[in-house]
């Protein structure tokens, strides 16, 4: 069985409008929420095998603060422009060649991109808590938990199970 981490980046800092989106870092409740999301991560175990990270400053920033909670700081990411800003179906076509002996992949990116990825995955036996809460927002450094019975090279939309929708109200922030 394969899982599947979605996280939105946290949230990002619009003080200096002379910063191009690419390059704009974390607020300070970003830099809050992150290391929540990632001790929520460690408390359940979810610990990824792989980390696939938009290379904008955001995410990176997000998931150093993550990193930091799950106590592994050599687990392997890939840093990637393709990531950023990205429709679904692209994000979906980078999931589907992971190798397949990694087993858990937590991927940080941006909406709508995501928000879209997240809804269109969520298939049969989806969790209607989850789904619900995934239908009305996804906001900043919100996660969502997939569980795939295949291969990385056959997720598809409507296929895994949504097990889980975190947003950062419900883990404390």
């Amino acid at each position: 069985m394969k899982e599947l981490l979605l996280l939105r980046h946290a949230k990002s800092s619009w003080d200096d409008l002379a910063i191009e989106d690419f390059g704009r870092p974390l607020a300070l409740r970003g830099r809050k929420a992150a290391p929540l999301v990632g001790r929520e991560l460690a408390a359940r175990g979810w610990v990824p095998e792989k980390v696939l990270v938009s290379s904008a400053l955001r995410t990176r920033q997000t998931w150093d603060l993550v990193r930091m909670e799950l106590g592994n700081s050599a687990l392997p990411v890939e840093d990637s422009r393709i990531l950023y800003m990205t429709p679904a179906a692209q994000i979906l076509a980078v999931l589907r060649v992971v190798p397949s002996e990694i087993s858990s992949v937590l991927l940080i990116g941006h909406n709508p991109g995501l928000e879209d990825l997240a809804r269109r995955l969520a298939g049969p036996g989806s969790d209607e808590a989850a789904l619900a809460r995934l239908a009305r927002k996804y906001p900043t450094a919100a996660l969502t938990r997939f569980v795939h019975e295949g291969s990385w090279s056959t997720l598809d939309f409507a296929g895994p199970r949504l097990t889980h929708f975190l947003r950062p109200k419900d883990i404390g922030a």
